[in-house]
Protein backbone atom coordinates (compact mmCIF):
# COMPACT_ATOMS: atom_id res chain seq x y z
CA UNK A 1 0.00 0.00 0.00
CA UNK A 2 1.46 3.21 -1.00
CA UNK A 3 -0.08 6.15 1.11
CA UNK A 4 -0.45 9.25 -0.78
CA UNK A 5 -1.37 12.71 0.37
CA UNK A 6 -1.73 14.72 -2.27
CA UNK A 7 -0.67 14.51 -6.19
CA UNK A 8 3.31 13.66 -6.54
CA UNK A 9 3.67 16.88 -8.23
CA UNK A 10 1.37 20.09 -7.48
CA UNK A 11 2.61 23.40 -8.51
CA UNK A 12 0.14 26.43 -7.65
CA UNK A 13 0.65 29.26 -9.99
CA UNK A 14 -0.64 32.51 -8.84
CA UNK A 15 -0.88 35.84 -10.85
CA UNK A 16 -4.15 38.64 -11.15
CA UNK A 17 -3.93 38.35 -14.62
CA UNK A 18 -5.28 35.03 -15.89
CA UNK A 19 -3.96 34.72 -19.31
CA UNK A 20 -0.70 35.13 -17.74
CA UNK A 21 -1.70 31.76 -15.65
CA UNK A 22 -2.86 29.85 -18.58
CA UNK A 23 0.61 30.68 -20.22
CA UNK A 24 2.57 29.91 -17.43
CA UNK A 25 0.88 26.55 -16.95
CA UNK A 26 1.42 25.67 -20.57
CA UNK A 27 4.86 26.34 -20.43
CA UNK A 28 5.03 24.13 -16.96
CA UNK A 29 3.09 21.17 -18.62
CA UNK A 30 5.32 21.13 -21.65
CA UNK A 31 8.44 21.02 -19.79
CA UNK A 32 7.10 17.78 -17.15
CA UNK A 33 6.64 15.88 -20.22
CA UNK A 34 10.31 16.13 -20.94
CA UNK A 35 11.20 13.98 -17.76
CA UNK A 36 11.03 10.20 -17.73
CA UNK A 37 8.10 8.63 -15.67
CA UNK A 38 5.91 11.77 -15.30
CA UNK A 39 2.62 11.01 -16.50
CA UNK A 40 -1.11 12.26 -15.94
CA UNK A 41 -0.08 15.89 -16.28
CA UNK A 42 -3.48 18.65 -15.96
CA UNK A 43 -4.32 21.44 -14.17
CA UNK A 44 -7.17 22.12 -12.99
CA UNK A 45 -8.42 24.75 -15.21
CA UNK A 46 -11.61 24.06 -16.31
CA UNK A 47 -13.36 25.80 -19.66
CA UNK A 48 -17.29 26.80 -19.28
CA UNK A 49 -19.65 26.98 -21.68
CA UNK A 50 -19.15 28.96 -24.34
CA UNK A 51 -20.87 32.12 -24.19
CA UNK A 52 -21.52 36.25 -25.91
CA UNK A 53 -19.98 38.79 -24.50
CA UNK A 54 -21.62 42.04 -24.40
CA UNK A 55 -20.06 45.64 -24.23
CA UNK A 56 -22.08 48.65 -24.09
CA UNK A 57 -21.74 51.03 -27.28
CA UNK A 58 -20.89 54.87 -26.48
CA UNK A 59 -23.62 56.28 -28.71
CA UNK A 60 -26.03 53.54 -26.97
CA UNK A 61 -25.29 55.45 -23.57
CA UNK A 62 -26.02 58.65 -25.31
CA UNK A 63 -29.14 57.33 -26.06
CA UNK A 64 -30.16 56.72 -22.09
CA UNK A 65 -29.42 52.59 -22.73
CA UNK A 66 -27.44 51.63 -19.60
CA UNK A 67 -25.75 47.90 -18.92
CA UNK A 68 -29.25 46.93 -16.78
CA UNK A 69 -31.22 47.74 -19.48
CA UNK A 70 -29.80 45.70 -22.35
CA UNK A 71 -29.37 42.94 -19.80
CA UNK A 72 -32.53 42.80 -18.90
CA UNK A 73 -33.98 42.87 -22.31
CA UNK A 74 -31.91 40.59 -23.92
CA UNK A 75 -32.80 38.41 -20.39
CA UNK A 76 -36.99 38.97 -21.34
CA UNK A 77 -36.47 37.69 -24.80
CA UNK A 78 -35.08 34.41 -24.52
CA UNK A 79 -35.38 33.33 -21.10
CA UNK A 80 -38.87 35.48 -20.66
CA UNK A 81 -40.00 38.33 -18.41
CA UNK A 82 -42.99 37.31 -16.09
CA UNK A 83 -45.94 39.45 -16.95
CA UNK A 84 -48.80 38.23 -14.35
CA UNK A 85 -49.43 35.54 -11.97
CA UNK A 86 -52.16 33.37 -11.78
CA UNK A 87 -54.00 31.36 -8.55
CA UNK A 88 -54.55 27.94 -9.67
CA UNK A 89 -55.86 26.68 -6.19
CA UNK A 90 -53.03 25.83 -4.20
CA UNK A 91 -50.67 26.89 -7.08
CA UNK A 92 -49.36 30.21 -8.25
CA UNK A 93 -48.96 29.75 -11.87
CA UNK A 94 -46.24 32.25 -13.93
CA UNK A 95 -47.13 33.97 -16.93
CA UNK A 96 -43.77 34.59 -19.37
CA UNK A 97 -43.50 36.53 -22.39
CA UNK A 98 -40.68 35.89 -24.61
CA UNK A 99 -40.05 35.59 -28.43
CA UNK A 100 -41.48 32.78 -30.12
CA UNK A 101 -39.55 29.52 -30.03
CA UNK A 102 -38.10 29.98 -33.94
CA UNK A 103 -36.76 32.99 -33.23
CA UNK A 104 -34.78 31.89 -29.97
CA UNK A 105 -33.07 28.71 -31.62
CA UNK A 106 -30.32 30.50 -33.50
CA UNK A 107 -27.34 33.17 -33.02
CA UNK A 108 -28.37 34.75 -36.04
CA UNK A 109 -31.26 36.04 -34.84
CA UNK A 110 -29.42 38.52 -31.95
CA UNK A 111 -28.41 40.48 -35.06
CA UNK A 112 -32.77 40.81 -35.21
CA UNK A 113 -32.93 41.69 -31.96
CA UNK A 114 -34.11 45.11 -31.05
CA UNK A 115 -33.23 47.21 -27.58
CA UNK A 116 -35.23 49.85 -26.59
CA UNK A 117 -34.51 53.43 -25.10
CA UNK A 118 -36.00 55.27 -22.34
CA UNK A 119 -38.02 57.67 -25.09
CA UNK A 120 -39.78 54.28 -26.45
CA UNK A 121 -37.32 54.21 -29.63
CA UNK A 122 -36.02 51.31 -30.91
CA UNK A 123 -32.14 50.69 -32.07
CA UNK A 124 -30.62 47.36 -33.32
CA UNK A 125 -28.66 45.30 -30.89
CA UNK A 126 -25.72 45.17 -33.05
CA UNK A 127 -25.49 49.35 -32.31
CA UNK A 128 -26.49 49.09 -28.78
CA UNK A 129 -23.32 46.88 -28.14
CA UNK A 130 -20.31 45.13 -29.10
CA UNK A 131 -20.96 41.09 -29.19
CA UNK A 132 -17.53 38.63 -28.90
CA UNK A 133 -17.67 34.86 -28.52
CA UNK A 134 -15.74 33.38 -25.64
CA UNK A 135 -15.87 31.22 -22.74
CA UNK A 136 -16.66 31.70 -19.38
CA UNK A 137 -15.67 30.04 -16.03
CA UNK A 138 -16.83 27.05 -14.70
CA UNK A 139 -15.14 27.40 -11.51
CA UNK A 140 -12.92 29.97 -10.60
CA UNK A 141 -9.89 29.50 -7.98
CA UNK A 142 -8.15 32.37 -5.44
CA UNK A 143 -5.60 32.26 -3.03
CA UNK A 144 -5.27 35.64 -1.02
CA UNK A 145 -7.03 37.20 -3.13
CA UNK A 146 -5.21 35.97 -6.39
CA UNK A 147 -6.32 33.89 -9.46
CA UNK A 148 -4.55 30.34 -8.91
CA UNK A 149 -3.93 27.56 -11.27
CA UNK A 150 -2.38 24.04 -10.23
CA UNK A 151 -0.31 22.00 -12.24
CA UNK A 152 -0.97 18.48 -11.21
CA UNK A 153 1.54 15.29 -12.83
CA UNK A 154 1.91 11.81 -11.27
CA UNK A 155 5.67 9.92 -11.15
CA UNK A 156 6.67 6.41 -11.09
CA UNK A 157 8.83 6.01 -8.36
CA UNK A 158 10.69 3.62 -10.07
CA UNK A 159 12.13 5.48 -12.90
CA UNK A 160 12.45 9.24 -11.25
CA UNK A 161 12.19 11.27 -8.05
CA UNK A 162 9.60 13.79 -7.82
CA UNK A 163 11.85 15.75 -5.32
CA UNK A 164 14.43 15.63 -7.60
CA UNK A 165 12.16 16.65 -10.72
CA UNK A 166 10.75 20.09 -8.15
CA UNK A 167 14.25 20.60 -7.66
CA UNK A 168 15.26 20.93 -11.37
CA UNK A 169 12.10 22.78 -12.48
CA UNK A 170 13.08 25.32 -9.46
CA UNK A 171 15.84 26.19 -11.16
CA UNK A 172 14.84 25.79 -14.94
CA UNK A 173 11.25 26.81 -15.89
CA UNK A 174 9.76 28.07 -12.92
CA UNK A 175 12.91 30.37 -12.56
CA UNK A 176 12.52 31.96 -15.96
CA UNK A 177 8.64 32.43 -15.55
CA UNK A 178 9.02 34.45 -12.35
CA UNK A 179 11.33 36.38 -14.63
CA UNK A 180 8.93 36.43 -17.65
CA UNK A 181 5.83 37.38 -15.52
CA UNK A 182 6.47 40.01 -12.90
CA UNK A 183 4.13 39.45 -10.45
CA UNK A 184 3.57 35.75 -11.19
CA UNK A 185 3.95 33.55 -7.68
CA UNK A 186 4.29 29.85 -7.16
CA UNK A 187 4.02 27.48 -4.51
CA UNK A 188 4.67 23.58 -3.84
CA UNK A 189 1.11 21.85 -3.18
CA UNK A 190 0.53 17.98 -2.62
CA UNK A 191 2.83 15.71 -1.73
CA UNK A 192 5.67 17.97 -1.18
CA UNK A 193 3.69 20.67 0.79
CA UNK A 194 2.89 17.39 3.64
CA UNK A 195 6.61 16.09 3.07
CA UNK A 196 7.65 19.74 4.26
CA UNK A 197 4.95 20.40 7.28
CA UNK A 198 5.65 16.81 8.25
CA UNK A 199 9.02 17.30 8.35
CA UNK A 200 8.96 21.02 10.40
CA UNK A 201 6.78 19.13 12.76
CA UNK A 202 8.98 15.83 13.05
CA UNK A 203 12.42 18.56 13.68
CA UNK A 204 10.71 20.03 16.20
CA UNK A 205 9.78 16.77 17.98
CA UNK A 206 13.46 15.52 17.17
CA UNK A 207 14.74 18.62 19.22
CA UNK A 208 12.44 18.18 21.59
CA UNK A 209 13.36 14.43 22.12
CA UNK A 210 16.69 14.85 22.14
CA UNK A 211 16.15 17.29 25.28
CA UNK A 212 14.41 14.43 27.37
CA UNK A 213 17.23 11.96 26.54
CA UNK A 214 19.48 14.58 27.45
CA UNK A 215 17.74 15.02 31.16
CA UNK A 216 16.64 11.82 31.71
CA UNK A 217 20.52 11.04 31.68
CA UNK A 218 21.92 14.36 33.15
CA UNK A 219 19.75 13.34 36.07
CA UNK A 220 20.83 9.92 37.08
CA UNK A 221 24.59 10.29 36.55
CA UNK A 222 24.41 14.11 37.86
CA UNK A 223 26.80 15.17 35.52
CA UNK A 224 26.15 17.98 32.32
CA UNK A 225 29.03 16.35 30.30
CA UNK A 226 28.72 12.19 30.00
CA UNK A 227 25.26 12.62 28.67
CA UNK A 228 26.87 14.12 25.83
CA UNK A 229 28.98 11.16 25.30
CA UNK A 230 26.55 8.91 25.52
CA UNK A 231 23.89 10.72 23.22
CA UNK A 232 27.57 11.07 20.88
CA UNK A 233 26.26 7.67 19.18
CA UNK A 234 23.42 9.16 17.91
CA UNK A 235 24.65 10.77 14.78
CA UNK A 236 26.40 7.33 14.07
CA UNK A 237 22.99 5.56 13.92
CA UNK A 238 22.04 7.93 11.44
CA UNK A 239 24.96 7.62 9.23
CA UNK A 240 24.09 3.91 9.73
CA UNK A 241 20.08 4.33 8.55
CA UNK A 242 21.27 5.91 5.71
CA UNK A 243 23.86 3.62 4.40
CA UNK A 244 21.00 0.62 5.21
CA UNK A 245 18.77 2.43 2.44
CA UNK A 246 21.43 2.73 0.28
CA UNK A 247 22.22 -0.94 0.61
CA UNK A 248 18.62 -1.72 0.36
CA UNK A 249 17.68 0.29 -2.65
CA UNK A 250 15.16 2.62 -0.88
CA UNK A 251 14.81 6.39 -1.07
CA UNK A 252 14.65 8.10 2.80
CA UNK A 253 10.98 8.89 2.96
CA UNK A 254 9.20 10.31 5.98
CA UNK A 255 8.36 6.70 7.54
CA UNK A 256 12.26 6.52 7.50
CA UNK A 257 12.41 9.86 9.55
CA UNK A 258 10.40 8.66 12.05
CA UNK A 259 12.50 5.37 12.43
CA UNK A 260 15.91 7.79 12.49
CA UNK A 261 13.66 9.53 15.53
CA UNK A 262 12.86 6.18 17.33
CA UNK A 263 16.60 4.94 16.39
CA UNK A 264 17.89 8.06 18.56
CA UNK A 265 15.87 6.24 21.65
CA UNK A 266 17.62 2.97 21.09
CA UNK A 267 21.19 3.47 20.18
CA UNK A 268 21.81 5.41 23.83
CA UNK A 269 21.40 2.01 25.51
CA UNK A 270 24.99 0.44 24.44
CA UNK A 271 26.56 3.75 25.65
CA UNK A 272 24.85 3.86 29.15
CA UNK A 273 25.98 0.33 29.76
CA UNK A 274 29.76 1.29 28.90
CA UNK A 275 29.60 4.90 30.77
CA UNK A 276 27.69 3.27 33.93
CA UNK A 277 30.17 0.17 33.81
CA UNK A 278 33.20 2.45 33.91
CA UNK A 279 31.59 5.17 37.03
CA UNK A 280 30.62 2.07 38.91
CA UNK A 281 34.63 0.67 38.60
CA UNK A 282 35.79 3.81 39.20
CA UNK A 283 34.06 4.58 42.23
CA UNK A 284 35.58 1.20 43.62
CA UNK A 285 38.70 2.82 43.34
CA UNK A 286 39.92 1.11 39.79
CA UNK A 287 42.13 3.38 37.73
CA UNK A 288 41.27 5.14 34.58
CA UNK A 289 42.34 3.44 31.95
CA UNK A 290 42.01 -0.18 33.49
CA UNK A 291 38.33 1.02 33.55
CA UNK A 292 37.49 1.63 30.22
CA UNK A 293 39.66 -1.65 29.07
CA UNK A 294 37.47 -4.11 31.28
CA UNK A 295 34.19 -2.03 30.66
CA UNK A 296 34.82 -2.82 26.80
CA UNK A 297 35.79 -6.71 27.45
CA UNK A 298 32.92 -6.92 30.45
CA UNK A 299 30.11 -4.93 28.39
CA UNK A 300 31.23 -6.82 24.84
CA UNK A 301 28.80 -9.66 24.76
CA UNK A 302 25.59 -7.97 26.21
CA UNK A 303 25.94 -4.64 23.26
CA UNK A 304 26.44 -7.09 20.83
CA UNK A 305 23.58 -9.38 21.89
CA UNK A 306 21.45 -6.76 22.51
CA UNK A 307 22.00 -4.84 18.98
CA UNK A 308 22.19 -8.64 17.02
CA UNK A 309 18.62 -9.45 18.62
CA UNK A 310 17.33 -6.17 17.88
CA UNK A 311 18.45 -6.20 14.61
CA UNK A 312 17.18 -9.89 13.78
CA UNK A 313 13.94 -9.15 15.14
CA UNK A 314 13.41 -6.18 12.25
CA UNK A 315 14.78 -8.36 9.16
CA UNK A 316 11.43 -10.35 8.64
CA UNK A 317 9.85 -6.90 8.42
CA UNK A 318 12.61 -5.99 6.07
CA UNK A 319 12.57 -8.64 3.85
CA UNK A 320 8.56 -8.88 3.59
CA UNK A 321 7.25 -8.58 0.23
CA UNK A 322 3.76 -8.49 1.07
CA UNK A 323 2.08 -4.92 -0.17
CA UNK A 324 0.65 -4.60 2.89
CA UNK A 325 3.66 -4.10 4.48
CA UNK A 326 6.07 -2.37 1.76
CA UNK A 327 4.87 1.30 3.29
CA UNK A 328 6.82 0.36 6.78
CA UNK A 329 10.30 -1.24 5.55
CA UNK A 330 11.66 2.04 5.45
CA UNK A 331 11.22 2.74 9.03
CA UNK A 332 12.54 -0.78 9.75
CA UNK A 333 15.76 -0.40 7.76
CA UNK A 334 16.13 2.83 9.69
CA UNK A 335 16.41 1.32 13.35
CA UNK A 336 17.78 -2.43 11.89
CA UNK A 337 20.98 -0.90 10.02
CA UNK A 338 21.20 2.09 12.54
CA UNK A 339 21.75 0.21 15.47
CA UNK A 340 24.10 -2.03 13.72
CA UNK A 341 26.42 0.31 12.71
CA UNK A 342 25.95 2.42 15.68
CA UNK A 343 26.89 -0.62 17.67
CA UNK A 344 30.71 -0.85 15.90
CA UNK A 345 31.14 2.41 16.55
CA UNK A 346 30.26 3.21 19.74
CA UNK A 347 32.66 0.25 21.32
CA UNK A 348 35.13 2.21 19.82
CA UNK A 349 34.04 5.54 20.00
CA UNK A 350 32.63 5.82 23.36
CA UNK A 351 35.45 4.87 25.74
CA UNK A 352 38.17 7.26 23.37
CA UNK A 353 35.33 9.74 24.36
CA UNK A 354 35.29 9.40 27.82
CA UNK A 355 39.04 9.25 27.92
CA UNK A 356 39.09 12.95 26.77
CA UNK A 357 36.66 13.97 28.59
CA UNK A 358 39.07 13.37 31.86
CA UNK A 359 41.91 14.88 30.19
CA UNK A 360 39.70 17.90 29.87
CA UNK A 361 38.92 18.04 33.15
CA UNK A 362 42.46 17.53 34.64
CA UNK A 363 43.53 20.21 32.44
CA UNK A 364 40.52 22.56 33.92
CA UNK A 365 41.38 21.16 37.30
CA UNK A 366 37.60 19.99 37.85
CA UNK A 367 36.17 16.78 39.78
CA UNK A 368 36.26 13.26 37.96
CA UNK A 369 33.23 13.10 36.26
CA UNK A 370 32.55 9.95 38.50
CA UNK A 371 32.41 11.61 41.72
CA UNK A 372 29.20 12.43 41.37
CA UNK A 373 27.55 9.19 40.39
CA UNK A 374 25.88 6.88 42.19
CA UNK A 375 24.17 3.12 41.38
CA UNK A 376 21.25 2.21 42.99
CA UNK A 377 23.30 -0.48 44.84
CA UNK A 378 25.72 2.28 46.54
CA UNK A 379 23.02 4.37 47.12
CA UNK A 380 21.80 1.89 49.31
CA UNK A 381 24.75 1.25 50.73
CA UNK A 382 25.00 5.23 51.71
Amino acid sequence: TVIRFGADIDIRLAHNDFRVLESAADRIKKALAQYPGVSDIADNYTRGKRELKLRLKPEARTLGITEEDLGRQIRAAFYGAEALRLQRGRNELKVMVRYPEKDRKSLGNLENLRIRTPDGGEIPLTQAAFITEGRGFSEINRTDRKRVINVTASVDSKIANAEEILLDLKKTVLSELLSDYPGLSFSLEGEEKERRESMESMKKGFLMALFLIYALLAIPFRSYSQPLIIMAAIPFGIVGAIIGHWIMGFNLSILSMFGIVALAGVVVNDSLLLINYINRKRNKGMELHQAVMESGQRRFRPIILTSLTTSLGLTPMIAETSVQAQFLIPMAISLGFGILFATGIILLLIPSLYLILEDVRKVFKLRPSHADYRDDAEAEKI
